[in-house]
């Protein structure tokens, strides 16, 4: 039995089949774990849909903003933009089977893997936040999603502000920082002041504010955190961080990190993609 970590697929269907044939994946032996931002850019989000769903328990995947953005606008809540990619979707026979499968995935993921202590995100976690409240969060999230107020959420779900934590916000308040930390997030100040126009690399990082994991006393150093959202910061390999969005919808790469008996036995496995979108969030 083989586990993999693979970075943000955004519709590539293809390379995401080329990348599973240099795997030698097989459902019934192995597992996938997907960082989020499963569709949306590519060009095949509607597969990429369709084949996760059909791998049942072998694909774990997380949520992205772009996840959250296909479930907004099947719902009415926000029109398609002009490089989305989700017609297909919201045209599909299965649409509805498939917005229901989506909207009861993961918002934050922590495995034992191969005995490695793994906390799993789309884009960050908050430096203030430990492991088990990054979940515990993460769960209130993924309770509303699963639960029969969406619609309401979804619609209140956009917006940069509170740009802090706050154990004491409440309602949507609270729903959209949680909401924006895990799938939105790559600078923060020490005091986890949220930051969200800049995009590109760590070396760029705007005045006052570092990447979420530099902050030192982050409280998930001891572990490792696997994340994508980053496709300008790239793979990223140290005991504590696992970068995995190297930017296969914009020509890059599309990454698997084979899971090892420790950190150094990890294997990272890439295969190059052929479509160039034109860069966004």
């Amino acid at each position: 039995m083989a586990l993999y970590m693979i970075g943000d697929l955004q519709g590539c269907d293809s390379p995401l089949q080329r990348l599973l044939d240099r795997l030698d994946f097989s459902p019934s032996r192995d597992t996938l774990f997907f960082l989020g931002d499963l569709v949306n850019r590519g060009p095949s989000s509607l597969e990429v849909l369709r084949r996760l769903q059909g791998y049942g328990d072998a694909a774990r995947c997380l949520l992205g903003n772009h996840d959250l953005h296909l479930l907004a606008a099947a719902h009415g809540i926000r029109p398609t933009h002009r490089h989305d990619t989700l017609q297909g979707i919201l045209q599909a026979p299965d649409r509805g089977a498939l917005l229901d499968w989506l909207r009861h995935q993961r918002m934050a993921m922590r495995e034992t893997l191969e005995g490695q202590d793994i906390l799993m995100v789309h884009a960050g976690v908050l430096p203030g936040w430990s492991a088990a409240q990054t979940m515990a969060l993460a769960g209130e999230v993924e309770t509303v999603l699963r639960g029969p107020n969406l619609a309401a959420f979804l619609g209140q779900m956009y917006g940069n502000t509170p740009v802090q934590w706050n154990e004491a916000l409440q309602g949507a308040d609270r729903l959209r920082v949680i909401v924006n930390a895990l799938t939105r997030l790559r600078f923060c100040t020490t005091d986890g002041v949220m930051e969200f126009d800049s995009k590109e690399g760590a070396g760029a990082r705007p005045e006052g504010y570092l990447p979420w994991f530099e902050v030192p006393g982050r409280k998930t150093a001891h572990m490792a955190v696997a994340f994508g959202h980053w496709s300008t910061l790239g793979w990223l390999g140290r005991s504590d961080v696992l970068s995995l969005d190297t930017g296969c919808v914009w020509g890059g790469s599309l990454s698997a990190l084979k899971i090892g008996a420790s950190p150094a036995a990890n294997e990272l496995i890439q295969v190059r993609c052929e479509q160039a979108q034109r860069p966004g969030n």
